[in-house]
C-alpha cells in the first residue's frame, strides 16, 4: 500500500497477527489506565471516610455490591499484572531475558502470577471475612 507521496504505509495492527509480546505490551498500558481510573475510586473512598459515617456507609455499599466487587476484582488483577510486568521490565533493564524463548516464557509467567496473586488475595479476603 502506498501513500500519495509514494511512501509505504506502516501495516500497523491490521496486518500483523497478535502475539504474546504485543498483547502484553497493550495490556500493560491498559492496566496503567485502569489503575489511574481506580485512583479516583480510592480518592472517593478516602473522601467518604473523611465526610462521615453515613456517607462512608453509602460508598462501602456501592463498592461492596456485586458490580462493585467485580470492578474491585479487575482493579486488583490490574494491580498485580502491572506489578509483575513491571518487575519483568526491571529484569530487562539488567539486559537479561531478551532471548525469544525467555520473552515468551516470562510473558506467560507474568500472566499466571497476576492471576494466582489476584485469586490468592480474594480467597484470603473471603476466608478472613467468614
Amino acid at each position: 500500500m502506498q501513500t500519495k507521496n509514494n511512501r509505504p504505509l506502516s501495516p500497523h495492527l491490521t496486518i500483523y497477527r497478535p502475539q504474546i509480546t504485543s498483547m502484553l505490551s497493550i495490556s500493560h498500558r491498559a492496566s496503567g489506565v485502569l489503575l489511574a481510573l481506580a485512583a479516583v475510586l480510592l480518592v472517593w473512598w478516602l473522601s467518604a471516610l473523611a465526610v462521615g459515617p453515613e456517607y462512608f456507609a453509602t460508598v462501602q455499599g456501592v463498592l461492596g455490591s456485586g458490580l462493585g466487587r467485580i470492578v474491585l476484582f479487575f482493579v486488583s488483577l490490574a494491580v498485580f499484572y502491572h506489578l509483575c510486568n513491571g518487575i519483568r521490565h526491571l529484569v530487562w533493564d539488567t539486559v537479561h531475558g531478551f532471548e525469544l524463548e525467555a520473552v515468551h516464557r516470562g510473558g506467560w509467567i507474568v500472566v499466571a502470577a497476576a492471576v494466582v496473586l489476584t485469586v490468592a488475595v480474594w480467597s484470603a479476603a473471603y476466608l478472613w471475612r467468614a
